[in-house]
């Protein structure tokens, strides 16, 4: 088994991380006491473990609720600074060098910003969180997909990109049965046409339908993806959908904890994460909610590793993968894959 600590020190990539998902308890008790926001309790370790939706009793729409009060306390430019720049400093000290987090800017328009205001303090904080830091990042502006806001979303991201800022690309986010990508179809070409790239949550809470809409309109990676499983027969042979995301290699932005937590797997060890990467999918390790799912890339790299064997070429094959994946030039990916492999070579004897 690898050990933690050289599992900690090694150089991650996570590229599904969401903002409102993240944040620590301390700056939430902060935050709700200055709009005077009420909390199920200002106990710090109580609040801790009530936002930990680990109890196997959840389902996605679940999980989704305990986002009330991170997103209560995200309403002003100065809280979505501070709230990312503390996102980058923890992702940065867990040896994470590229990270990918995503927020849906309509979430703070509840007491007046635009969503190109809260978009401004996302690049602020992410800039003076990476400062000093090991660390590169990118913004991916989500959109709720139960909702229509999309235009106004993808909108504000493509001035925000204009305009110089990390924001690389956009999502929809949100409960996936019901409201396929398909719903946003006029949003998501919108996107296209303006050079934003395109990452979708699909197969998580839905299954391989979901994903065949996700690319059919314009996913370059899949937010999850792993109900792709589902089109797989036992002995291996892919469906249309599953050959679809294989051949063409499309990334899986990959959970495990918080699938066992959202109820889409029992547990780590069953997750189908050791299979896909068995059955050759472009598969990369992420962790979704920090907050909710109690987790760090490091627990969530060392969980797979227990689960499935894994030993550090195969860390550094999930790193790589998911570095190759980025929404980064091609020069900018090549040298981030270089970093990664530079890490690991300095960890083995």
């Amino acid at each position: 088994m690898l050990d933690l600590d050289l599992i900690r020190r090694s150089p991650k990539v996570v590229l599904h991380d969401h903002l409102d998902g993240g944040l620590r308890p301390a700056t939430i008790l902060e935050l709700a006491a200055e709009v005077g926001h009420a909390l199920p309790t200002t106990d710090i370790d109580e609040l801790g473990a009530w936002f930990l939706q680990g109890d196997g009793d959840s389902d996605l729409v679940a999980y989704l609720a305990a986002f009330e009060h991170t997103v209560a306390v995200l309403q002003t430019p100065g809280a979505i600074e501070r709230v990312t720049a503390e996102c980058v400093e923890d992702l940065a000290a867990d040896g994470v060098v590229h990270a990918e987090i995503r927020f849906a800017p309509e979430l703070s328009t509840a007491e007046g910003l635009t969503c190109d205001e809260v978009l401004r303090a996302m690049d602020a904080g992410a800039r003076a969180g990476a400062q000093g830091r090991d660390i590169s990042v990118g913004l991916l502006v989500c959109a709720m997909r139960q909702d229509d806001r999309a235009e106004e979303a993808f909108g504000a991201a493509a001035r925000s990109r204009d305009a110089g800022s990390l924001v690389v690309g956009v999502d929809l986010a949100g409960p996936e049965a019901g409201f396929p990508a398909s719903r946003h179809a006029t949003a998501l070409a919108m996107a296209a046409d303006a050079g934003l790239r395109i990452t979708l949550h699909a197969g998580e809470a839905d299954g391989p339908t979901s994903i065949a809409d996700a690319l059919d309109h314009g996913a370059e990676r899949l937010g999850h993806g792993i109900r792709v499983i589902d089109d797989v027969a036992e002995d291996g042979t892919l469906g249309p959908i599953a050959r679809r995301v294989h051949d063409q290699e499309v990334p899986l932005e990959v959970c495990p904890t918080s699938n066992v937590h959202t109820g889409v797997s029992p547990d780590v060890a069953t997750h189908p994460i050791g299979r896909l990467m068995d059955l050759g999918f472009r598969v990369t390790l992420s962790t979704d909610n920090r907050l909710m799912s109690g987790v760090t890339a490091t627990s969530e790299a060392a969980a797979v590793a227990a689960a499935f064997d894994l030993g550090l070429d195969d860390l550094e094959a999930l790193a790589l993968q998911a570095a190759g994946a980025a929404f980064l030039p091609v020069e900018e990916r090549v040298e981030l894959a270089a970093r990664v492999q530079r890490g690991f070579a300095a960890l083995r004897p």
